[in-house]
């Protein structure tokens, strides 16, 4: 239990009367919560939304603002843990996405945008040139793990402590709903041992999957050389590498495999790439993906009712071609890049040891007194002082993720930034006696 500095609160009892406050503040959200909590266990159906009290019920959103059922306006910085990009309400989307639905939906046949959205695609990232889709960031995954382990006749797959591949391969905890895929586990950004291991599996690994930037895990990025290290371990024992890209595919125009000009066998896509509606997809070297071509004999079946709906299809093609452009990739990255060094720069000023980790327009925050190579190194931040944090931005009308986890959007405009920037400073200031006391 930590004791601020020069005061008589616990870091216990001050959590204690945010969620008092904002108990206070939203009675809506908490009327509706229990009310959803009779049809849903907990009350939602999404457990990364969830958190104590009780979340937030929203009731719309437009632009980069999101307001709640109790009426309070946010400046959304969790953007749908980045598949929110272009925001609640562009023009661009909503008209590509009314036209789709003028001409009929659900048409059980290839439709006259799939095509057009997957060539996009292929040529926007490198590695990806052929690709196939899915629903989700998971499904995305789930294909290509499979994908690999009958290319490879191999039954093993490597992925990384901390990491996140979807609701079914979770790797930060213990999780009995994972796919029962044989695990091998290694330590992110650990380039030595994760090549040792790989050469150790020989012929037995299938594949190994990794974030090039840790998502879930706290916005860590990985070091060219373990990602280095990692395609020439690969190479050499035939295991597939594939990037996990979902989240990080916003951060470069090419995604980071592009930027970094490390080539995977394969790449697994989602999020924002379906212009805010479900989206998962999959590719990479064309001799691994043309396994899925029905017309050769003994392809692999790759079902999915609304791998091609007509809507993701439609806003995903428009978002891609005509809102996200590699020039507008590169200026939203760099926006980010600023926000992160200038909340940096707070907490050095103040001298606390809070530090933002990420890249680009992805980013969280830690409470941590030396380097961030990997999710343990940020493991002893109290629970508590990252819930308080969160409610205190919140109070402030900072939407984010209870893990310190903000993104940015294509709407959010200078004053945006400068407003969480402030409030950040505010909270630090407010709560500094607090964190010295919870991470010395």
């Amino acid at each position: 239990m930590a004791l601020a500095a020069g005061s008589n609160i616990t870091l216990d009892a001050a959590l204690r009367e945010a969620e008092e406050r904002f108990t206070a503040a939203n009675p809506e959200s908490r009327r509706l919560h229990a009310e959803a909590a009779k049809a849903m266990p907990g009350g939602n159906t999404r457990t990364v939304l969830f958190y104590e009290p009780f979340p937030l019920t929203l009731a719309s959103g437009e632009g980069c603002h999101v307001r709640d059922a109790d009426g309070h306006l946010y400046t959304d910085f969790l953007v749908e843990y980045t598949a929110g990009l272009y925001g609640h309400s562009h023009p661009v989307i909503r008209g590509a996405i009314e036209a789709a639905l003028s001409d009929g939906i659900v048409l059980g046949g290839p439709n006259l945008l799939e095509a057009r959205f997957a060539a996009a695609l292929c040529d926007r990232f490198p590695a990806v040139e052929r690709i196939r889709f899915c629903n989700s960031g998971t499904e995305s995954n789930m294909f290509a793990l499979s994908a690999a382990r009958a290319a490879t006749d191999r039954d093993k797959v490597m992925a990384f402590r901390g990491g996140y591949h979807g609701g079914v391969l979770y790797f930060a905890g213990a999780n009995p709903l994972n796919a029962p895929f044989p695990m091998v586990m290694a330590d992110y950004n650990d380039a030595e041992n994760a090549a040792r291991q790989i050469a150790a599996e020989g012929d037995r690994l299938a594949a190994v999957i990794v974030e090039p930037m840790l998502g879930s895990g706290g916005c860590i990025p990985a070091e060219p050389a373990f990602l280095q290290a990692l395609r020439d371990a690969t190479a050499k024992t035939g295991a597939l590498l594939i990037f996990d890209e979902v989240m990080t595919s916003r951060l470069a125009p090419g995604g980071l495999h592009g930027e970094l000009g490390i080539t995977p066998d394969l790449v697994t896509l989602g999020k924002y790439l379906g212009g805010g509606l479900t989206f998962g997809a999959f590719g990479g070297r064309a001799e691994i993906m043309d396994r899925f071509d029905p017309r050769r004999p003994g392809a692999w079946p790759h079902a999915g009712t609304f791998n091609n709906n007509v809507l993701t299809m439609a806003a995903g093609l428009a978002g891609l071609t005509q809102i996200y452009t590699p020039d507008t990739a590169i200026a939203l990255n760099r926006r980010g890049d600023a926000l992160r060094n200038r909340l940096n720069g707070i907490a050095e000023a103040m001298g606390l040891p809070i530090r933002a980790t990420g890249r680009g327009s992805m980013m969280c925050l830690h409470a941590a007194s030396g380097p961030v190579r990997r999710p343990a190194d940020v493991a002893g931040m109290p629970k508590a002082l990252r819930d308080l944090l969160h409610l205190d931005l919140l109070e402030k009308g900072q939407y984010l993720a209870r893990r310190g986890m903000i993104n940015l959007s294509l709407p959010m405009e200078a004053p945006d930034l400068d407003g969480l920037a402030a409030a950040f400073a505010e909270v630090l200031e407010a709560r500094a006696g607090l964190i010295e006391a919870s991470v010395a």
